[in-house]
């Protein structure tokens, strides 16, 4: 199962709304992000998400894609 961090991500780093983010994704990467887009990378999980916008994200919140992308097993397989 993978779990969606932003939300995690974004309060250890003191940024608790969508415009605190877009701020920081211009100021930082350089990229813009309209505020739908915004507001459904923070409400839900995305189905697909472009590199690009990866990058952006963890270039303005100083991170790895593992850090925005948590996976944890659905069922232990016992080490079989």
């Amino acid at each position: 199962m993978l779990a969606w961090m932003l939300r995690q991500v974004m309060a250890d780093r003191g940024i608790w709304t969508g415009a605190g983010l877009a701020r920081l994704l211009r100021e930082k990467a350089g990229y813009e992000l309209s505020a739908p887009s915004i507001s459904a990378l923070l409400n839900a999980p995305p189905k697909q998400i472009k590199a690009e916008t990866m990058d952006a994200l963890c270039t303005a919140l100083a991170c790895a894609p593992g850090d925005l992308w948590v996976h944890t097993p659905k069922h232990a397989n016992g080490g079989q």
